[in-house]
């Protein structure tokens, strides 16, 4: 079972970039999947996840209005697409699949991916 996350890079305040999830070695169609990010010095915090119909979603407060989650159960992907990026969006964004618990706790996700890196410029 892996998850591999791409799109993380580099923009300016302002900006926009779309993180994708390619979710391998079992399906991944009716499960919950997600989005948490570590920042450098800070615990790893809920982002947004979402249902495996795609039909319910939650986010942070502090991205909510600006990021969207979505997925394409056919491909077996998950998306997040971020727009109005800020400094403070600045952190490793990790992908998580199959929840067992409360949506916004770390823990509950039996599935991560490696991580990608997203940094926003002032």
């Amino acid at each position: 079972v892996q998850l591999v996350e791409s799109g993380g890079g580099l923009v300016q305040a302002g900006g926009s970039l779309r993180l994708s999830c390619a979710a391998s070695g079992r399906t991944f169609r009716n499960v919950v999947m997600g989005w948490f990010r570590q920042a450098p010095g800070k615990e790893r915090e809920f982002v947004a996840t979402i249902s495996w119909s795609g039909g319910s979603t939650y986010y942070a407060d502090s991205v909510k209005g600006r990021f969207t989650i979505s997925r394409d159960n056919a491909k077996n992907t998950v998306y997040l697409r971020m727009n109005s990026l800020k400094p403070e969006d600045t952190a490793v964004y990790y992908c998580v699949a199959d929840l067992s618990g409360s949506y916004n706790y770390p823990g509950s996700y039996a599935y991560w991916g490696q991580g990608t890196q997203v940094t926003v410029s002032s």
